[in-house]
């Protein structure tokens, strides 16, 4: 007798979506238990990512659970209500099918109504794929194409900036009819940053007083160098609209940047005079002309280090002095981040010396492996820190079901007061959809702890691996570039903290992409900084030496 089809259902739905167009999750799951009922198939489970974007996969824990249970084999079809509850991009839509037909799982859309088994069930998925994506392509290119043509007619399309408030008219909800205003107090600020470069002060030491006077950033930061540059250059205080400076900006970050941004006047009050503007742009361009200073040596620890005082990044320094004889001696730093972008009332410099800090990091890698015990003892303390730290995520996970069982006896109680018309039908609505809203939030956060707890099973920490691997990143340290080593420290190295101006721990940390890259090429090629044949291991780990 044949065994009945096992079936793995996925749900998706974006706040968005819920919001617009009132998709509902429950509604998705209902039809499809009611199709695999009428189908004799057996529920193996539901996986729904709720409040989700299907733009991508980053933060669906669900969907990276059922492919994860794919690959075990623990079901044998998947079905969806539609296909774009998968993905809205073709790419990871083709990938996620074509990785479920290698484990021998069926996809099956309920709403398109085909099979993926078949020629021209797959051709049927490709295209609807890609009508999807330039359903989705021509939604984003329209409202970037509103809001373009707004910034042309000097109209404001929303934001936050230092200076101004943006007020919206809800007359007509369809439009966009934000303004800004001017907030007496934040323009004082502005006027006061460009008057402070117009007189000679630098950016560090403009943001270093203002921090000192307790003013804050828009969103009540201290200022940054980076916060006072962006103010200056930012063409919105002489009463100018500045749009499309960017171009998909996520995916391309500083790539994205436009060639040709719109720059227009805007409805709204200028706060700085045209005069003070171009003395400050006059003043920009020529110290952005100065070639900036070429540090000797390179810092292989910028950006790991950690500031005792504040947890900022140590960034590089040096100083520059004269020995008796005339003769230049340069010594090379690191220093907390804060200090050098936001001046002392932030933090304090905090240095620690460049070479001694990065000479004690290898070392104390080599240390480490040389010392059999040193290691054995690292490697069994996280062996029972793993055991440890599952008890608090198991111990929430079961506060997340209690809470998730009150949310459904609610849910039960006002309907039991509708039936009795102790309520109207509005209030019911009202209260059912604050309580959807919550048991949504914490279903959330359920997925993503049951996610952590697949991800990092019991299974134990072998020494002998984690030995190669060490043993492996000593000898790169021996042997390769200084871009090479300070690429393979920024790679195995999640920080390292300081105390008392020295190095106190150095935490590395390890998951299968990084570990994967040592072992990317193979064993024969001993010129690749991945070739070392090591045994593979599927889980991370962290370890502090």
């Amino acid at each position: 007798m044949n065994q009945p089809t096992r079936v793995a259902i996925y749900g998706r739905v974006s706040t968005e979506e819920q919001a617009e167009h009132g998709y509902s999750i429950d509604a998705q799951l209902d039809t499809l238990q009611t199709y695999c009922k009428m189908h004799q198939k057996i529920v193996y489970k539901e996986y729904v990512d709720r409040g989700i974007s299907g733009k991508s996969m980053e933060g669906r824990y669900e969907l990276q659970r059922l492919l994860l249970d794919a690959k075990n084999k623990e079901f044998d079809e998947v079905i969806v209500w539609k296909i774009n509850r998968i993905s809205r991009r073709t790419i990871d839509l083709l990938k996620i099918v074509d990785d479920l037909n290698r484990y021998g799982i069926t996809f099956r859309s309920f709403s398109e109504n085909f099979e993926t088994e078949t020629p021209m069930g797959r051709f049927a998925l490709q295209m609807l794929g890609a009508v999807g994506e330039l359903e989705r392509n021509t939604i984003v290119d329209n409202v970037k194409m509103g809001m373009k043509e707004r910034a042309r007619t000097g109209q404001w399309n929303g934001g936050i900036v230092l200076g101004y408030h943006s007020t919206k008219s809800y007359g007509d909800r369809k439009r966009n009819n934000s303004k800004l205003e001017t907030v007496p107090s934040e323009a004082a600020i502005v006027r006061k940053i460009f008057g402070l470069y117009a007189s000679g002060k630098g950016l560090k030491a403009i943001a270093n007083q203002l921090n000192h006077e307790e003013l804050v950033t828009k969103r009540g930061n201290s200022f940054s160098t980076s916060a006072i540059k962006e103010i200056l250059l930012n063409p919105i205080y002489i009463g100018k609209i500045r749009f499309n400076r960017y171009e998909n900006w996520n995916e391309q970050r500083r790539k994205g940047k436009s060639d040709n941004p719109i720059i227009v006047d805007g409805e709204h009050e200028a706060i700085i005079s045209p005069e003070l503007w171009e003395k400050v742009q006059h003043l920009q361009r020529k110290k952005s002309k100065v070639h900036p200073r070429h540090f000797e040596g390179n810092y292989t620890l910028t950006g790991l280090l950690r500031c005792p005082q504040c947890g900022a990044s140590m960034v590089s320094s040096r100083t520059i002095n004269r020995s008796k004889d005339g003769e230049k001696i340069v010594r090379r730093y690191y220093s907390c981040g804060a200090f050098r972008s936001k001046g002392s009332s932030v933090c304090s410099a905090n240095s620690v010396r460049a070479d001694e800090s990065e000479q004690y990091v290898y070392q104390r890698i080599k240390e480490v492996i040389i010392h059999p015990k040193i290691l054995k003892d690292i490697v069994s303390q996280i062996n029972n820190d793993k055991k440890l730290n599952v008890q608090p995520l198991r111990k929430e996970l079961q506060q997340i079901d209690k809470k998730l069982e009150q949310y459904e006896a609610k849910r039960k109680k006002y309907f039991g007061l509708y039936e009795e018309d102790s309520i109207d039908k509005e209030l019911l609505v009202e209260r059912l959809d604050e309580l959807k809203k919550e048991a949504d939030l914490i279903s959330t956060r359920k997925s993503e702890i049951e996610w952590q707890l697949q991800e990092d099973n019991s299974q134990t920490l072998d020494y002998s691996f984690v030995k190669n691997i060490l043993s492996q990143i000593d000898k790169l340290l021996q042997s390769a570039s200084a871009d090479k080593i300070k690429a393979l420290l920024h790679l195995a190295i999640k920080q390292i903290t300081v105390k008392e101006r020295k190095i106190d721990t150095i935490v590395l940390a390890f998951d299968e992409n990084n570990v994967n890259h040592f072992l990317s090429c193979s064993p024969s090629d001993r010129n690749s900084e991945g070739a070392f044949a090591l045994p593979k291991q599927k889980h991370r780990f962290t370890i502090v030496i």
